[in-house]
């Protein structure tokens, strides 16, 4: 279903219960808790985006799949966002040191990682995503 103020598609409160298979009451304690905030229209009809469907999705795996109380799944979500954040500044300032020392330097760093006493390669870092 699609509100008239956005193109994002949207859901209904019976709908997302249905399909996570959890009462509608659920969700409302969810929203109580302030783990989930749905838009609302101007009826006050609750409408679920993508985005809460993934946290949604991530409440309901901590919940079900590991036993993760209310309190705990707070904490747990507001430091898995505080992470992402991080991780978004990290690139940015690796990004910014890259620009300040390496920058029309390339063959001068080229040269001395030829010469340097430890061989440096490059490591891929991989980042593992649960399966839905």
């Amino acid at each position: 279903m699609n509100t008239k103020d956005t193109k994002e598609r949207t859901y209904l409160i019976s709908a997302v219960a249905s399909k996570y298979n959890i009462h509608p009451q659920t969700l409302r304690l969810y929203e109580r808790e302030g783990l989930l905030v749905p838009s609302r229209s101007k009826g006050n009809t609750r409408y679920y985006t993508e985005e809460d469907l993934k946290k949604l999705e991530f409440i309901l795996n901590l919940s079900r799949e590991m036993g993760v109380n209310l309190a705990g799944i707070e904490i747990i979500y507001n430091m898995k966002v505080k992470m992402e954040k991080m991780q978004e500044e990290f690139a940015k300032f690796l990004e910014e040191l890259k620009k300040e020392f390496f920058t029309g330097k390339e063959s001068l760093f080229e040269q001395k990682k030829q010469n340097a006493l430890v061989k440096f390669s490059p490591s891929t870092v991989a980042i593992f995503k649960e399966k839905k």
